[in-house]
């Protein structure tokens, strides 16, 4: 494997994607949204102004699993399927190049967008924000920013994985939406439904152990337990073990919700998937 041919990739997506704004339009949209949430946020309680980065934190937490994960789906549910109808991946394959370079490159590439979009947006409130906060709450600050970027990669993940295997863009964008909805809308409600049917009595051992099986249940709980405050706000302490809420562990669990869909989709598209 040529880590040269996908750093030049990388290169190409990631510059695109400056090129085209994208970068700079999604820091404005979490600046904004951050912003608006850190002095805001407790507007209806009549109260204007930051109040603490406890409640921050579980007010931006509420607006990332719903806003990241659709922008890493948009941002790669075509990245290999977009090729195949261009008609650009055959040219692309006929370089000195392998299939998985090639994937690899591109995902490096959209992650790294994705990444520094994440960073700069929430990084700059956390400039705004920092006369207000003390080490130990800018060490937090940064934890959120940091699983903010990992719940990206997660799903970018999730989408390169689709755009492998899906027929053609319309299907795969199709296929991109409806995980957004499982993941984010679907997934806690089938949970909540099975314990009210069963009225507790099937799955709720199990409950802290299904919640890993969803990376956007696994940022919210790297970010509930990292402040008491936040835990008891949220009201899952009860529920899900400490031991299991370690932030290595499920730092783990994260960054197997990155590896193991882009090892599915580089074992597909070595197959020969994304052939035209």
């Amino acid at each position: 494997m040529e880590f040269s041919q996908i750093a030049a990739i990388a290169g190409k997506e990631f510059w695109d994607r400056i090129r085209n704004r994208w970068v700079l339009a999604v820091a404005l949209v979490f600046t904004a949204f951050a912003l608006s949430i850190a002095y805001f946020g407790a507007a209806q309680q009549g109260s204007v102004g930051f109040r603490s980065i406890e409640v921050t934190i579980a007010s931006l937490v509420s607006l990332v699993i719903y806003l990241i994960p659709l922008i890493a789906l948009v941002l790669g549910f075509d990245a290999i399927v977009g090729e195949r109808e261009r008609g650009s991946l055959d040219l692309l394959l006929s370089m000195p190049i392998t299939r998985v370079e090639l994937l690899l490159g591109k995902y490096l590439g959209l992650a790294g967008a994705l990444a520094f979009s994440t960073v700069a947006g929430f990084g700059l409130v956390g400039v705004v924000l920092s006369a207000q906060l003390d080490l130990n709450a800018l060490f937090h600050y940064f934890g959120f920013m940091l699983s903010s970027v990992l719940l990206g990669c997660a799903f970018l993940s999730l989408a390169v994985m689709l755009s492998v295997f899906a027929a053609d863009r319309t299907r795969a964008s199709g296929l991109a939406i409806a995980m957004w909805f499982f993941f984010v809308l679907i997934f806690d409600l089938l949970l909540l439904g099975v314990l009210v049917v069963t009225a507790g009595q099937w799955g709720g051992e199990a409950l802290p152990y299904m919640l890993l099986l969803n990376p956007a249940d696994v940022f919210r709980i790297l970010n509930i337990f990292s402040l008491e405050d936040v835990r008891t706000l949220y009201g899952l302490a009860t529920v899900f073990p400490p031991a299991l809420a370690q932030p290595w562990l499920l730092g783990l669990v994260m960054a197997g919700w990155i590896v193991v869909p882009l090892a599915i989709a580089a074992w597909r598209f070595r197959l020969g998937a994304g052939r035209a």
